[in-house]
């Protein structure tokens, strides 16, 4: 009788390999990065944890194994949902690891923008000693964060410590700690001129691609600064290049864009009041740890006990 398999397309290291060893002991488990360790036993796999371009090809044929997919990302905007629903795997996400490392980036884009950090860097390039007019300061001002997951309550939270009024969207418009007023996403225009920075966690959905558009840009204050650490298509690149040519909006940090990587030819690298980052903002040390100790290995458990998995099981009708 052939073992129960499972397939990890990511490195761990060995402590964190023994503990999902040790949890399914009658399992085969097959753990690396480089595509030959797992290629060959994609079809048998009954569990993948880290999802790789291509593997539908074999994992998703009528007579493989799969039952489960472990997304190494929090979006799972780029898997095949529709064929997973229809073969009826169930989907977790990663979502929840990117807290700390991804609320450190907006606030880290949000301090740069107002305190000109990148206008320095510039400077210091040609040794050129310049004020720069700076003028603001972060303290006491109004942030509007949209979408509040764990990464908009960890940035709500840091929020709080800078004396922030703190604006939220969510779909459901429930209320969290840290965030003074809650909206829902039909309200998102209504509290867009109140806001002197906007951070973006969305994940990417039917209703959120192109959610922000000239139009949104245009309600807010001229002052006002964008950041997008969500995915690039929820906002419509060319009408964001636009609005900060026509200085509807101050400035923006941007980690995700609608191409990735960004084309050379896209005026956004020349921008001055722009500041790029490679979609990296959920990178960090603890990466792998998180996924395993607080995702992977709690859903195995249940998933052996044949049990609804409690963490992060994705809903494929909102898509998240």
């Amino acid at each position: 009788m052939l073992k129960r398999k499972m397939v990890v397309t990511h490195d761990l290291d060995p402590a964190l390999r023994e503990r999902l060893k040790a949890t399914v002991p009658e399992w085969e488990v097959i753990i690396g990065k480089d595509r030959s360790a797992w290629q060959d036993h994609l079809h048998d796999a009954e569990v993948i944890a880290g999802w790789k371009k291509g593997i539908e090809e074999t994992c998703l044929l009528p007579d493989s194994n799969l039952r489960w997919v472990q997304s190494w990302s929090a979006g799972v905007d780029s898997l095949p949902l529709e064929r997973l629903d229809e073969r009826n795997v169930q989907l977790t996400s990663a979502n929840g690891v990117h807290a700390f490392p991804i609320s450190e980036t907006i606030f880290a884009l949000m301090l740069a923008l107002t305190r000109k950090i990148h206008t320095y860097v510039r400077n210091q390039q040609m040794k050129k000693w310049h004020h720069s007019g700076l003028k603001l300061e972060m303290h006491e001002k109004t942030i509007g964060i949209i979408g509040v997951g764990a990464i908009g309550r960890e940035t709500a939270k840091i929020a709080k410590a800078f004396g922030m009024n703190v604006l939220g969207v969510r779909h459901s418009g429930k209320q969290v700690d840290y965030v003074d007023e809650m909206y829902t996403t039909a309200q998102l225009n209504n509290i867009l001129p109140r806001c002197d920075y906007i951070a973006v966690t969305l994940p990417l959905t039917k209703e959120t691609h192109h959610l922000f558009g000239y139009e949104q840009f245009k309600l807010m204050k001229p002052s006002a600064f964008f950041i997008n650490i969500g995915r690039g298509e929820i906002v419509a690149e060319d009408e964001l290049v636009r609005a900060l040519l026509d200085q509807e909006i101050s400035g923006a940090g941007l980690d995700v864009f609608e191409n990735e990587p960004l084309p050379e030819d896209s005026p956004l690298w020349e921008m001055e009041n722009v500041i790029i980052a490679p979609h990296t903002a959920g990178s960090t040390e603890h990466y792998n740890q998180r996924v395993v100790e607080e995702i992977l290995l709690p859903n195995l458990k249940n998933y052996l006990a044949g049990e609804t998995m409690p963490v992060n099981l994705v809903d494929y009708k909102k898509g998240y």
